[in-house]
């Protein structure tokens, strides 16, 4: 029900836009996430945009990386700038609603080569 596109290799100071698709479901009822988990470590929350448009973003990232929602196509994108190697990690799109009713996608790899 959640379906990502967009991930890549690309050098350092490059950009990647991640997107993710949800269906099945309500969307406006959700918030959407993004996670990555790096090799080695634990999967860490990156950005989160809630029902209401109000977003958080993971402080080593808040300056390079942005995201967005659009309730016509029930997407979630996450704009990523000035990328860095330590960014290299499988990028996952995550739903919850209010009912801690979520769903996970399959995972996206990001590579940034140094």
């Amino acid at each position: 029900q959640l379906v990502e596109s967009g991930g890549g290799l690309v050098q350092a100071g490059g950009s990647l836009r991640l997107s993710c698709s949800l269906s099945g479901r309500t969307f406006r009822y959700y918030a959407m996430g993004w996670y990555r988990e790096a090799p080695g470590k634990e999967r860490e929350l990156v950005a989160v945009i809630r029902r209401g448009g109000t977003t958080h973003i993971q402080d080593s990232v808040k300056d390079r990386f942005t995201i967005s929602r659009d309730g016509a196509t029930n997407t979630v994108v996450l704009q990523m700038d000035n990328l860095k190697p330590e960014d290299t990690a499988v990028y996952y799109c995550h739903a919850e609603n209010v009912y801690a009713h979520d769903y996970w996608g399959q995972g996206t790899q990001v590579t940034v080569s140094s």
